[in-house]
């Protein structure tokens, strides 16, 4: 089987949606833990609501691409995702392979746009190594080995002055 770590996050009916996400990856897919939700600043179009992000962890015998067409497809759609010219643009759910074993690969899933696992998110935005990082803290990053709470904590400590991240501890997932 394979450990999968998918990042989830939504802002348009926020509340909603990510719950329902976690609900249908339960009904396609064995979840094996959920992480806290965390509330974030939009990224690139910054005039928009906020995000609620959090990272499930899932074990199946699927590879990357029936991952996105049969797990992350079937849910993006039951969710009427958009997709826009704008990749930072409002959306009722986006959900990302951020690792996949300790695989490093590129792959397209049939769109036209190649995929990179781990996702390069990872090293560059909280809302996605926080939630993965609070899954498996002492899982080494594919490429970097660092842990991935080490990789959070420095991620933390860089964005510590902008004050646009917190853990929602009031709001609870199934499965959490």
């Amino acid at each position: 089987m394979n450990r999968v770590f998918l990042a989830l996050g939504s802002n348009i009916k926020k509340e909603e949606n990510l719950a329902a996400a976690v609900a249908l990856l339960q009904i396609v897919c064995q979840v094996d833990q959920v992480a806290s939700v965390y509330e974030t600043a939009p990224v690139g179009l910054t005039d928009q609501p906020i995000f609620w992000n959090t990272a499930v962890q899932i074990s199946t015998s699927l590879d990357p691409i029936q991952i996105k067409q049969e797990i992350i497809g079937v849910v993006e759609k039951k969710l009427n995702r958009q997709r826009t010219k704008d990749k930072n643009a409002p959306r009722t759910i986006d959900v990302d392979i951020a690792l996949f074993n300790d695989a490093v690969l590129d792959f397209d899933p049939g769109d036209g746009r190649l995929r990179h696992i781990p996702d390069p998110d990872l090293l560059r935005f909280l809302h996605v190594m926080v939630p993965v990082a609070e899954l498996a803290p002492d899982m080494p990053h594919p490429v970097t080995r660092q842990s991935l709470a080490s990789i959070a904590a420095e991620l933390m400590a860089e964005n510590v002055s902008t004050n646009n991240y917190f853990r929602r501890a009031n709001v609870k997932l199934i499965g959490q």
